[in-house]
């Protein structure tokens, strides 16, 4: 079927990550670099004052299953600014940015495309089609990411929850693009690899969906997608949108 406008989840769908914030060596690095940021940490305390800020911060939010999406509904700058606050450090913003990057670059085992993601990407944009992004994600962490992994112009917009401090499966989220950008949803259709945050959140706000089992999808039964795909494979998704090859 051809679809006006296609959204996609990152996540699982069209990106591969594994991620390891519990690594001895990452503390010790995140350590040294706040020392000489002039904030004196020893590794496992850092490692706890990070845990407790995200923690204040998420508040009564629910946690789960997105532990490769570093807590998506809070910005998490303002747990990097505030372990330089904490000490006593005034840290600016491009100090406060470059932590960031730097504790996901190296928490990080591997990030890659899965096949045939940008070529998806680029024929439905070729064929007219809306292309966008809507993502549990931190910002200051995947629009990096996106131009890392040569994706960052591919998308006709780009939604991450961290800007809008709410996540799929939130209807919010999902009205903050279908509004945002004026998309009919019985035109538009939803990819995704979680049953719960992409398939459940779009079938309420009236998306088509289509459901891909990847490596990183949670442990879950088939949901009652449009279409699902017991395996990662981009190019049948291609064909089920309407993609001419």
């Amino acid at each position: 079927m051809r679809y006006q406008n296609c959204i996609f989840d990152l996540y699982g769908t069209l990106v591969d990550i594994h991620t390891d914030e519990a690594s001895p060596r990452l503390w010790e690095f995140m350590a040294g670099l706040y020392q000489r940021g002039g904030a004196d940490y020893r590794p496992e305390e850092l490692r706890d004052a990070y845990s407790r800020l995200v923690g204040e911060l998420e508040g009564e939010a629910p946690g789960g299953r997105d532990a490769h999406e570093a807590h998506p509904e809070i910005r998490i700058e303002r747990v990097f600014q505030g372990l330089y606050q904490d000490k006593g450090v005034d840290a600016g913003q491009e100090a406060v940015i470059r932590t960031g990057l730097e504790f996901r670059r190296r928490s990080t085992q591997y990030l890659r495309l899965y096949g045939g993601a940008e070529e998806l990407l680029r024929g439905l944009r070729a064929q007219g089609s809306g292309v966008w992004l809507l993502s549990n994600a931190q910002a200051v962490f995947t629009r990096w990411e996106l131009e890392r992994l040569g994706l960052d112009g591919l998308f006709d917009g780009v939604y991450l929850s961290s800007d809008y401090g709410c996540k799929k499966p939130d209807p919010r989220f999902f009205h903050a693009l279908l509004d945002g950008e004026g998309i009919d949803p019985r035109n538009a259709v939803m990819v995704g690899n979680d049953g719960r945050c992409d398939i459940q959140g779009a079938r309420a706000v009236g998306l088509d969906t289509v459901y891909i089992r990847s490596n990183l999808s949670p442990e879950e039964p088939l949901p009652p997608a449009d279409y699902v795909l017991r395996a990662m494979d981009l190019r049948q998704v291609g064909e089920l949108l309407g993609l001419r090859r």
